[in-house]
């Protein structure tokens, strides 16, 4: 009985040492990243300054390169480590647009997977029982919407991507539709900028550094923004069924 009693007093008062585990192993790594300044390697000047050995090492060791590239670029996502960017740049730079452009996706979505499920199984019935009403009708609107929601949140860069790796663990997401939508939803993005790193050698060899803000030209942005509004459709559609039946 008194270990129960102790059991539901932890519960009450917080969180569980055990269910912070896996946040505290990832903040673990970001401050080791930070500590060894392996962020500064996320850079226009590293890429530009290892150019040749880098391209010659993806040539002479595709497969070994290419799994080592997607480990660091998940991982990179999994702690929220900044300048991610530039591992998009540098996978269109070392394996080409296409061929780049799905390596990053791939570890783009393994590693926001992992912070995903990390602050799920840390904070989310936490989270849950100190929501208000407010919080859980936005919860309820979120679930029955996921995939249409995730997609905008994915397609239109709004917010920072660590900070939509985060708030669908706590608004009831499931695992399944986060993946799926992650991985389609950061296609477009990720294209164009793996298509900046397979040029940017010619911006190199003319002296001229890449346009991080190309993302939001109109040429660009205006498609990705079409794509959203394609995505709330289901949204819409459902809202309009229901006021359909209020009617009737």
């Amino acid at each position: 009985m008194n270990d129960e009693n102790q059991e539901i007093n932890a519960k009450q008062n917080g969180l569980p040492i055990k269910r912070l585990a896996p946040i505290v192993l990832l903040v673990i790594g970001l401050g080791a990243a930070f500590f060894y300044d392996l962020h500064h390697f996320f850079s226009f000047e590293m890429l530009k300054e290892n150019r040749e050995s880098l391209l010659s090492w993806a040539q002479d060791n595709h497969i070994l390169s290419a799994v080592v590239f997607i480990a660091a670029y998940a991982g990179a996502i999994a702690i929220s480590l900044p300048g991610a960017i530039w591992l998009t740049i540098l996978g269109g730079f070392m394996f080409g647009t296409l061929e780049g452009g799905i390596f990053v996706v791939v570890a783009a979505t393994l590693g926001a997977t992992v912070i995903f499920l990390a602050a799920r199984y840390a904070f989310a019935d936490f989270f849950y029982e100190k929501a208000g009403p407010a919080i859980r009708r936005m919860e309820d609107g979120f679930r029955a919407n996921a995939v249409s929601y995730m997609l905008v949140l994915r397609l239109v860069p709004l917010f920072p991507f660590w900070l939509v790796n985060l708030v669908p663990a706590f608004l009831g997401v499931s695992t399944r539709t986060y993946v799926i939508s992650t991985f389609i939803g950061i296609m477009p993005g990720t294209f164009v900028y793996a298509s900046l790193g397979n040029g940017i050698g010619h911006l190199i060899d003319a002296g001229q550094v890449p346009d991080l803000s190309i993302i939001f030209a109109p040429e660009v942005l205006g498609p990705l923004i079409g794509l959203a509004a394609l995505s709330l459709v289901p949204v819409i559609y459902k809202r309009f069924k229901a006021r359909g039946r209020v009617a009737g």
